[in-house]
C-alpha cells in the first residue's frame, strides 16, 4: 500500500519557452510507494514537468520537492533519490544486456557491479538472454533492460516518461508487469502516458494535464464521479478512463450504453 508520505510535492509550477507558457501554475502530490500517472495530449507539458522534477530543467516559478528536497536548491540530493527512463530505451546495442547493466553499475559507483547486474537480470527474468547483444532483443526485452538499468542503486523514485511508446501489445504487458513489481517493492513510480488503459491498469492516482494546467486529479473512482453517472438500461456500465478523460478534457458528458 502507498505510504501517507508525499514523495513529490508540486505547487504552482510554471515554465515558458520563447514566450509560450507550457506550465501555468501546476500543483499536485504523489505519495511514496505509489504509482502516480500524469496524463495529457502531446504538448500538454508532461515531459517538461518530469524534466523539472528530475533537475534537468529549471522552473520559472512555483516550487517542487522530491523526497523533501527542493529540486532547485538541492538538486544533488534529489538525484540521489531518483532515476529516469525516457520515451526511448537508452541502451547500447553493441553490448549485451549484462554488459549494459554492469556499465551502469560502475557509472553509479555500486560496490559490486557484476553481482548487481546478475541480481537485476534474475529479477527481470532476463538471465537467459543476458549475454546476447542488445541488438537481438525484442522491444519488450529492451525496455526491461532499460528499466533495470534505472534501478541500479535502488532509487526511491523512478520516472517513466511514456515507457511503452512504440511497443506492441505483448511488450506493453511486459512493461506493465515490471511497473507492478516495482510498486510491490515500495518504489514510487511517476508515469506519463498517452495510453489511458495503461493509467487505468497501473495508477493509484491520476492527474490530467491540459494546456499546461491540471484540470483533474484523484483516483480513478474520483475522476469517474466528475462526469454524469452511467445510465441504467440493461446493464450499468462504469465509464472507462478513456471516457472520463475525453469528457473532462472536452467538457462534454460521456455517453454510456450497455
Amino acid at each position: 500500500m502507498p505510504s501517507s508520505k508525499n514523495m513529490v510535492v508540486v505547487e504552482d509550477l510554471r515554465k515558458s519557452f520563447a514566450g509560450v507558457d507550457v506550465l501555468k501554475g501546476v500543483s499536485f502530490t504523489a505519495q511514496a510507494g505509489s504509482v502516480f500517472a500524469l496524463l495529457g495530449d502531446n504538448g500538454a507539458g508532461k515531459t517538461t514537468t518530469i524534466r523539472i522534477l528530475s533537475t534537468l530543467l529549471a522552473p520559472d516559478g512555483g516550487s517542487a520537492t522530491v523526497g523533501g528536497f527542493d529540486v532547485v536548491q538541492s538538486p544533488r540530493d534529489v538525484r540521489r533519490l531518483i532515476s529516469l527512463t525516457g520515451q526511448f530505451a537508452a541502451v547500447d546495442d553493441v553490448l549485451t544486456g549484462r554488459e549494459n547493466l554492469v556499465m551502469m553499475a560502475r557509472l553509479r559507483h555500486v560496490a559490486n557491479p557484476k553481482q548487481t547486474a546478475a541480481d537485476l537480470l534474475e529479477r527481470f527474468d532476463m538471465s537467459e538472454a543476458a549475454d546476447h547483444p542488445m541488438s537481438t532483443y525484442s522491444g519488450g526485452m529492451r525496455r526491461r533492460i532499460d528499466v533495470a538499468m534505472s534501478l541500479v542503486g535502488d532509487p526511491e523514485l523512478v520516472f517513466l516518461d511514456e515507457p511503452t511508446t512504440g511497443l506492441d501489445p505483448k511488450a506493453r504487458l511486459e512493461v506493465w508487469g515490471t511497473v507492478k513489481s516495482l510498486r510491490e517493492r515500495g518504489t514510487t513510480i511517476f508515469l506519463t502516458t498517452q495510453y489511458l488503459e495503461e493509467a487505468e491498469m497501473l495508477a493509484d492516482r491520476i492527474a490530467i494535464l491540459k494546456d499546461g494546467a491540471i484540470i483533474a486529479d484523484g483516483t480513478l473512482d474520483d475522476l469517474r464521479r466528475l462526469i454524469p453517472p452511467a445510465r441504467k438500461e440493461c446493464v450499468e456500465k462504469q465509464p472507462s478512463l478513456e471516457e472520463v478523460f475525453l469528457a473532462i478534457t472536452k467538457s462534454e458528458g460521456a455517453s454510456h450504453e450497455c
